[in-house]
């Protein structure tokens, strides 16, 4: 139960975080941009979830790919490993092979240096 507790407080600040930054329209920006004046692969992630939440997909797709696409997938092991959780199974994510997550990390890397020569896929501004 501590466990469960501790991603409600994380989900409490996150929902927190973008209503402030509704409101003040301040949000914590990239340190990777900001000083070597490039695009990481998470670059975009907070414009995303601004246009989800707007039901703006076109926008939130724009705004980064990549995480974009992962998202589903992302959403379905999470609901996975919070219902082991509650029912002391194992999750899908205990039960993943390693080699994926290489392979997500050298996806992202690839990403990450696409978008600084293709433009398109330039994170967007909002």
């Amino acid at each position: 139960m501590k466990k469960i507790k501790r991603h409600i407080i994380l989900f409490i600040i996150l929902i927190a975080y973008f209503i402030i930054g509704q409101i003040t329209g301040f949000y914590i920006p990239c340190p990777i941009h900001g000083i070597l004046h490039l695009y990481c692969p998470g670059c975009g992630i907070t414009r995303m979830f601004i246009s989800l939440f707007k039901f703006d997909f076109i926008s939130a797709f724009r705004a980064n790919q990549f995480v974009f696409i992962l998202l589903p997938f992302a959403i379905v092991l999470y609901i996975n490993y919070i219902y082991s959780i509650l029912n002391n199974k194992k999750s899908w994510y205990e039960q993943t092979p390693e080699w994926i997550y290489y392979v997500l990390i050298i996806l992202a890397l690839i990403f990450g240096i696409l978008r600084n020569i293709i433009p398109a896929l330039a994170p967007i501004e909002l």
